[in-house]
């Protein structure tokens, strides 16, 4: 095939070391290992896809067998009858490439063994190259481990695989591997715009940040965009960031601000027709909703980030909105809106007509209304159902509902819970005794057990109690003991999971008390006289026994 009909992916694959982007230490590493002779019996890539995997393997194999060395693949042409042209373009004999797809049964892996145990025809190893090795069955994977480990000085194994947590650890341990990472943005960027140079291309830098954007690190996805947005270019014309968003079908970072400015701004009418505008240009419903979180992400943690950190996602403009919106907006709502959106992003799969969904959605979203800006307001008008900024909220499904309806049922019911604090004697929850003895005083047995059995305490204030908890907790748990708190105290609480431990519960205090007091009786003279005489007791329990002084 001419070099100039192949596509940019293919016709820019790198042929040698040096070519090689985003994998220096990797590169590095192999060169050094070749050039003392310090060879492993087997090589395994991983890594997404695009970063090279298939293409270091076949550098390798030339590096392993070019007849001028390692430094010889660098330059093709000084070798004469030279196999490095053949082993590119995977035509050697003594390389065999396999995909782990096709070659999948034992019997695959067994004709493969057999053919090993002939030598090399023509060069120094031979050399087979498994792609997608995770997906060959665990009988094969069986039959390669003897061979794996100690192979014919000639033979060299070099496996890759996207999914290395299905390869099994006795493959792994008989491997060198090597983790490819995502290729950097701003190297990528780099990269396309030289070849979209040498292309004659006249396409924007901004368009260009799109295409990194989109690949997500991965080098052949960016080429195979630039291939695509070349194809499409009218060569009088420059492919702007406009006209790219609308070749691969993403919406504007700044369409998509004032979108969620007019969210939380409430203006329904203007919100719907924005997203139709969006969706006009041809986005994918499931493409929105996840640039939807970034945005969200992006409004969460903005005061954090750096433009350059963004990744290409927002330009000054955009970024500089973002900062400025956000200085009005709780964290309490923006975790809120991830939590609806992730569950919207489930909904899409079961229902007909995605775009109803979406603008339904965003519907849902305008009318959370009563927490939107950081003023005195804020505080009156808290959910029945409080939630923590703590940095582990645990937000199931069922809760994450019971807010949203707390929020939009706020305005039109308002229900005032009178405190009640009869029997209580004015008495104020300040520790967490006081709160287990007032749950014994109102019968409330349920919050009581959950209390001692399932939940760890981390740190008790006022109006404020830090928990972690098992997986035993009633999920309603935080809901009911929030409005016996209001109801009981006649103020609100926040109750918040943490990451931390915290305390036992009460219950394993209790057990581990009782666990002691059986380890202290067993080492007692008395209980081991009783040992002698009855070999078969067993202590079970023991009970303290009271002062004289004690009722």
């Amino acid at each position: 095939m001419d070099k100039n009909t192949k596509v940019l992916a293919l016709k820019y694959r790198p042929t040698n070391f040096d070519e090689l982007i985003g994998q220096e230490v990797v590169a590095e590493t192999i060169t050094n290992s070749i050039r003392a002779n310090k060879i492993p019996n087997a090589y395994l890539f991983t890594g997404i896809r695009g970063v090279g995997k298939t293409t270091i393997a076949r550098i390798v194999a030339k590096a392993l067998n070019c007849k001028n060395g390692i430094e010889g693949i660098n330059d093709q042409k000084s070798c004469e009858n030279c196999i490095c042209e053949s082993i590119s373009n995977s035509n050697h004999i003594d390389v065999l490439e396999l995909n782990g797809a096709d070659k999948t049964s034992i019997n695959d892996i067994r004709d493969l063994i057999e053919f090993s145990r002939y030598g090399p025809t023509s060069s120094k190893y031979k050399i087979f190259i498994i792609d997608e090795v995770h997906q060959i069955s665990s009988s094969a994977f069986n039959a390669l481990l003897k061979i794996l480990e100690e192979p014919p000085e000639y033979l060299k194994f070099i496996l890759a695989t996207t999914e290395v947590k299905k390869v099994p650890v006795t493959i792994l341990s008989r491997c060198q591997r090597f983790d490819l990472t995502r290729v950097k943005t701003s190297e990528l960027f780099g990269f396309i715009k030289k070849i979209k140079d040498k292309e004659n291309g006249n396409i924007s830098d901004e368009a260009l940040r799109l295409i990194v954007k989109i690949s997500e690190g991965s080098v052949r996805d960016a080429l195979s965009l630039l291939d695509r947005a070349l194809l499409t270019l009218d060569k009088n014309k420059q492919l702007d960031l406009i006209e790219a968003q609308k070749i691969f079908g993403y919406s504007d970072k700044s369409q998509l601000i004032d979108l969620f400015y007019l969210i939380l701004k409430g203006e329904e009418k203007k919100v719907i027709e924005i997203y139709r505008k969006i969706y006009d240009q041809g986005v994918e419903p499931k493409v929105f909703i996840t640039d939807f979180l970034e945005i969200i992400y992006y409004f969460k943690n903005i005061n954090s980030l750096t433009l350059e950190s963004t990744n290409f996602s927002l330009n000054d403009e955009e970024f500089s909105k973002i900062k400025e919106i956000s200085n009005d907006i709780e964290n309490q709502v923006l975790i809120l809106f991830w939590q609806f959106t992730i569950k919207t992003l489930d909904e899409l799969d079961i229902v007909s007509n995605q775009n109803l969904s979406l603008e339904m959605f965003l519907v849902r979203l305008v009318h959370l209304s009563g927490i939107k800006k950081k003023d005195n307001n804020i505080k009156k008008k808290n959910l029945n159902n409080p939630i923590s900024t703590s940095t582990n909220l645990d937000f199931r499904e069922d809760k994450t509902i019971d807010q949203i309806k707390n929020i939009t049922q706020e305005k039109k019911s308002k229900p005032k819970i009178q405190p009640n604090v009869k029997g209580l004697d004015e008495k104020q929850i300040v520790t967490f005794k006081d709160l287990l003895e007032v749950c014994i005083e109102k019968k409330e047995a349920k919050l009581k057990y959950e209390l001692e059995k399932n939940v760890n305490l981390v740190k008790f204030e006022k109006n404020i109690i830090e928990i972690s908890f098992n997986e035993n907790l009633d999920k309603n748990f935080v809901k009911d003991l929030s409005l016996k708190l209001l109801e009981w105290t006649g103020e609100r609480w926040i109750i918040s999971f943490s990451k931390i431990k915290g305390e036992i519960s009460i219950k394993d205090k209790e057990k581990n008390k009782i666990n002691q007091l059986l380890d202290s009786v067993k080492n007692t003279e008395i209980y081991n006289n009783i040992l002698k005489k009855f070999p078969d007791a067993n202590l079970t329990d023991v009970e303290v026994e009271k002062k004289k002084d004690e009722k």
